[in-house]
């Protein structure tokens, strides 16, 4: 019979010490998965992204196109031009208002997009100013471009249009950088706002904040855009006058109302001229918004060429979406799901009078010339 021990109780044999060993282990690794877990669910991660995304590709060869100021003279109606589009009383926006997917003012904050690395998540990296802005046009793709490019994991950008250089200037370049998104070493910086494009300050604005800035500029059939343009305003107020009506300051002499801001954004060659004052051509890049829709990886290429990107959004990411009609992405940024862009995009335009299409498209026409002129590629809208 063993001997009792002082307790009168038989003595336990000592635990092996590889189950001690093996426990510790694992109390260690559960902390540090709660941990992670915690910081995961911090930094919003725990929520899927929403906000479907949609591609849109196209694009002009920068390669060869003569410097500003090309054409001596141009178009008669680029020698009168109102000093700022002139809006509807139904197309005020809220100064400051961040504005949503493709400058339409929808509910759309300027929350980031989680990021894509534990570092991230972690705070480090820091905030940066952006080194390349999508700065138009509105209704031409922007937004899903912006959504394409987030796929990139050397792409940080700001989710809503910041409205700095042409709404919020006055507060300085530290709230504006503030608004962007924490980046890493190798990482490029992006916002988009498409109204940059069409005002007269942005320019000058954006070459004070750093001259090797690079632009990005989604342009689309002006007659088009202008109809989307209008499209959208009406899904917000169906009581406004008709298409046709806003189109004409006098139509019976066939006058077009160029105040009108779905006009005058069309007119792509005296928006930049001002921007060639003060930005070189080679930094800017000019995708057209209809093969963002038929080829949505080749000017992803172009885009990402331009940017100094490894060539990383392929064809493998897209799929063709036959009731919205256009594409979509496989898998968008923090989803395994495929996403297309939201119900604003993609509307069924009304039908518009023949008669006043084929007369914005001879308005256009000379402007558009200029265009192709300026940036040595023929966009086809004329065809």
């Amino acid at each position: 019979m063993s001997p009792l021990g002082p307790a009168g109780a038989h003595p336990t044999p000592a635990e092996p010490l590889s189950r001690s060993i093996f426990r510790k282990f694992l109390l260690m690794l559960c902390s540090l998965l709660t941990s992670l877990y915690v910081f995961y669910c911090l930094a919003e991660r725990c929520q899927t992204l929403s906000g479907p995304v949609v591609g849109l590709s196209g694009g002009s060869e920068e390669a060869g196109a003569p410097a500003r100021g090309v054409l001596a003279g141009g178009p008669r109606e680029l020698a009168v031009w109102p000093a700022a589009a002139q809006r509807k009383p139904w197309e005020e926006e809220t100064p400051g208002q961040a504005v949503g997917p493709g400058g339409s003012g929808a509910g759309s904050s300027v929350a980031e997009a989680p990021p894509g690395t534990l570092a991230l998540l972690l705070d480090e990296g820091s905030k940066q100013l952006p080194q390349a802005i999508i700065i138009g046009v509105k209704k031409g793709g922007t937004r899903a471009l912006l959504e394409f490019l987030r796929v990139h994991p050397d792409v940080r950008a700001v989710g809503a249009e910041p409205h700095f250089f042409d709404r919020s200037y006055d507060k300085g370049l530290a709230w504006y950088r503030d608004l962007m998104p924490r980046t890493l070493d190798g990482q490029i910086t992006m916002e988009k706002t498409p109204s940059y494009f069409v005002t007269r300050e942005a320019p000058a604005r954006i070459s004070a904040m750093s001259k090797d800035t690079k632009l990005i500029v989604v342009v689309r059939d002006p007659v088009t855009r202008a109809i989307s343009d209008y499209t959208q305003t009406l899904s917000k107020r169906p009581d406004i006058p008709t298409f046709e009506s806003l189109t004409f300051r006098n139509r019976s002499a066939g006058l077009i109302d160029t105040s009108w801001s779905a006009i005058q954004i069309g007119i792509y060659a005296k928006h930049l001229e001002h921007w060639l004052r003060h930005f070189p051509l080679g930094q800017m890049l000019f995708v057209s918004g209809e093969r963002l829709i038929s080829d949505p990886a080749g000017e992803l290429g172009r885009v990402q060429d331009f940017l100094g990107l490894k060539r990383i959004i392929t064809d493998k990411h897209f799929y063709f979406n036959k009731t919205k009609g256009f594409p979509c992405l496989k898998k968008a940024e923090g989803s395994s799901k495929p996403h297309c862009l939201g119900k604003t995009k993609g509307r069924t335009h009304p039908e518009i009078d023949r008669e006043v299409v084929q007369r914005l498209r001879e308005f256009y026409r000379p402007f558009n010339l200029k265009f192709y002129q300026m940036t040595g590629h023929d966009f086809g809208w004329d065809g």
